[in-house]
């Protein structure tokens, strides 16, 4: 294998964060921020995933994520994804997918689909970053949950995410 050419680097690098965002939490955020220290822009790809039933639209959950940046803000993108992820990567140009682990079980099934994607589009890499300490526990899933059952969310999310579960669950 040859060494990588350093006359490309001028170009910019673009890093594809997907997922369904059900909603966007604090989480997301932070490695959201973890990623712009590492790439120079990221598409934030809002997923639609037949397997899941999302509590908010996929309208709903692409608005409540650009909500998060200011609107001049050019270093993201929100932006929907059907389909083959790495497709959708290699015809953006970027340079990686970003994926959150937050422990070590999610690591296997991340791991399958990083070799997958790999084998399919060798030239998008995966790159796997963990939130900080204090978002590592958090999931959209468990913050769902509590809201459902009347449990205190607003540090968990954005606020006009907390918003959005408390007319869902009230």
């Amino acid at each position: 294998m040859m060494p990588h050419d350093n006359s490309d680097h001028q170009r910019k690098s673009l890093a594809i964060y997907p997922g369904t965002f059900d909603p966007i939490t604090m989480g997301h955020l932070d490695i959201i921020d973890r990623a712009l220290n590492l790439f120079d822009k990221v598409i934030i790809a809002i997923a639609i995933n037949p397997g899941k039933k999302p509590l908010f639209s996929l309208e709903e959950r692409t608005e409540m994520a650009r909500q998060c940046f200011p609107k001049d803000y050019s270093r993201i993108e929100v932006d929907t994804v059907s389909g083959l992820l790495v497709k959708y990567a290699a015809d953006k140009g970027a340079n990686a997918i970003i994926r959150g682990l937050r422990a070590v079980s999610d690591f296997d099934y991340e791991f399958q689909l990083a070799l997958m994607n790999r084998k399919l589009e060798r030239e998008v890499d995966t790159i796997f970053l963990m939130p900080g300490f204090r978002w590592i526990y958090i999931s959209s899933s468990i913050i769902k949950d509590a809201a459902r059952h009347g449990g205190d969310v607003c540090e968990l999310v954005p606020e006009h995410v907390n918003q959005r579960l408390l007319a869902a669950f009230t």
